[in-house]
């Protein structure tokens, strides 16, 4: 019955697993292993943690359309906070890519990726996978961002001009999804979020995000049901020791180990 899914190999309880997915989708900014924990009444904290990576794995949809129109793209970095150093040279910090759909006045779907380091080889590859070709993708001056132009995109550079301006006022939509972003990762997770599993993370913020708008917390649930059963299962070994792909397990811009494979805890602050 549960061959093939997300919920195979599992000893806990589809009920409770159902329980789990109705209380991750139905809280508004989300849902702790400490507090799914609580809920369910599990006995093990690794116990609720491991579940809530299995879901965050379903929370990606195989296939996902291109954001278009115009696209804001921008970067920002999670983790400590180091003195004098220039946001782009900090290697001690994790850097996030995040595109913000224009829809208005408002923002459309959004998508993010962990990369590991801000050159073109990293960010151009994002815009190709993340915005449909012909759109309009306005970015900072950073010359990382150069190749966007040749790759069939229409791409509009908006400079900062000393202090008259600032990048919530060039960017908007993207500032302010980085500022929420880093605003869940602080409120919900308490910073307690490794980079290695950071990823997963940035799959259920978009996941959340893109389907703000719906009228039933329901069509979550449903949307987390039907994806669980799609994708291929996932081992607990899996989960704790092997990265996301596009960031090999021996990149660790914290230079720090994790031999535990659970998350250690880190200052996530909102750097502007």
């Amino acid at each position: 019955m549960t061959a093939g899914t997300i919920f195979q190999d599992t000893h806990i309880p589809l009920r409770l697993w159902f329980q789990a997915m109705w209380w991750v989708t139905t809280q508004k900014n989300g849902a702790s292993a400490l507090g799914l924990q609580h809920i369910l009444g599990l006995s093990r904290y690794e116990t609720a943690w491991t579940m809530l990576h299995r879901l965050r794995r379903t929370m990606v949809r195989p296939g996902r359309d291109l954001l278009s129109g115009r696209v804001e793209v921008d970067e920002c970095y999670v983790g400590g906070p180091e003195e004098d150093l220039p946001d782009r040279l900090n290697l001690d910090k994790t850097l996030v890519v995040v595109a913000a759909q224009e829809d208005g006045p408002g923002i459309g779907r959004i998508r993010m990726r962990q990369i590991p380091d801000a050159s073109s080889a990293s960010l151009v590859p994002f815009v190709q996978d993340s915005v449909a070709e012909g759109s309009v993708v306005p970015t900072d001056g950073w010359l990382g961002y150069l190749p966007v132009e040749s790759k069939g995109f229409l791409h509009q550079i908006s400079y900062l001009k000393g202090k008259q301006e600032a990048a919530s006022e060039l960017l908007p939509r993207v500032r302010l999804v980085i500022s929420l972003l880093k605003r869940w990762l602080l409120g919900t997770h308490q910073g307690a979020v490794s980079h290695k599993h950071l990823d997963y993370y940035l799959d259920e913020f978009t996941f959340r995000f893109n389907l703000r708008k719906s009228r039933s917390r329901g069509k979550l649930f449903y949307r987390l049901a039907q994806q669980a059963v799609s994708i291929d299962p996932v081992t607990r070994h899996h989960i704790v020791h092997l990265a996301r792909w596009n960031l090999p397990i021996k990149h660790n811009p914290l230079g720090r180990g994790e031999s535990s494979g659970y998350p250690i805890a880190l200052n996530i602050i909102s750097l502007s």
